[in-house]
């Protein structure tokens, strides 16, 4: 009887009781951890062009609003100095508008970012890409948390970067008009800090949305409609109970936290924080449930 001689390198590996030996080159390591789900949500995150464009559109959107505010802020000033109504509009909101200059272009900031944390989540299952996610962790969990995390962490340096850029633009415009602008100041560095922690909180809404509608359209007309929509619809609408409820929308939760005296019919700045973090867990923690027992 002859013996057949197995080239070592075509051997399987060893497989579970009962099932002999496993295919060759099939690994029997550990499953992904965190970390390796992480840094892969942060290649498909990089590698992405619209990702890119809309980061770079953050950026431009940003600076440019900060530019043609502090023109326009410098304008308003320079017509302050000749005619009284101009002054003492000026006066009463503060004298200090230089200081708000960096972060006039947030509102704009939050929607190209919120609408990426909805695309980035959508974009999963209208692309097929879910099959693959899931199939490679099949806990789900994790594939979303480290999705979460790159989009909050780049949404809050991508936005404190650009407001920053925004200032340093802004200081030679507003020396123009002799406005002063301090970026170390405690007031701007707020700003910077409260608002950039608020556009993440805006793209992790927008990526609960694109989670729980798994439709780029409807997340993003979703997220349109309560940042943007509700809150002018429940000023529009008469009634105690509409001026009331204003205050609990998320888009009402930066100008408590940022103003430098409480400001009359809003909320107070830690409950206005408490609003904001309330919008991001809820839908955050319902989509993360409901994407545990959906089908891909």
């Amino acid at each position: 009887m002859s013996s057949t001689a197995i080239d070592p390198s075509r051997r399987g590996t060893p497989g579970p009781a009962g099932t002999g030996t496993a295919p060759a080159g099939t690994s029997t390591g550990p499953g992904p951890n965190f970390l390796r789900v992480l840094n892969s949500e942060f290649i498909k995150f990089r590698t992405l062009l619209s990702t890119l464009i809309l980061l770079g559109s953050t950026v431009l959107v940003v600076v440019g609003f900060g530019a043609l505010s502090a023109w326009g802020t410098g304008q308003f000033a320079e017509a302050a100095l000749s005619d009284p109504e101009a002054a003492a509009a000026f006066a009463a909101q503060g004298g200090d508008l230089a200081v708000g200059v960096p972060t006039s272009g947030i509102a704009f900031a939050q929607l190209i970012l919120g609408s990426l944390g909805v695309l980035l989540m959508s974009s999963e299952f209208t692309t097929g890409m879910a099959r693959s996610t899931f199939a490679a962790v099949p806990k789900r969990i994790p594939a979303f948390a480290a999705k979460l995390l790159v989009v909050m962490v780049t949404a809050f340096t991508l936005t404190a970067a650009s407001v920053y850029l925004a200032g340093l633009v802004s200081l030679p415009i507003l020396e123009n008009y002799d406005l002063k602008l301090d970026l170390a100041s405690s007031q701007s560095v707020k700003l910077l800090l409260v608002n950039s922690i608020y556009v993440a909180a805006v793209a992790a809404i927008g990526m609960a949305l694109g989670a729980l509608l798994r439709n780029s359209a409807g997340g993003i007309m979703s997220l349109v409609g309560l940042f943007f929509v509700a809150p002018i619809a429940f000023q529009l609408i008469p009634g105690d109970f509409f001026v009331e409820a204003r205050k609990y929308l998320p888009g009402n939760t930066v100008e408590p936290m940022t103003a430098v005296e409480h400001l009359p019919d809003t909320l107070e700045a830690w409950q206005a924080a408490l609003v904001l973090g309330a919008w991001v867990v809820i839908p955050v923690v319902l989509a993360a449930v409901l994407l545990k027992r959906r089908d891909v």
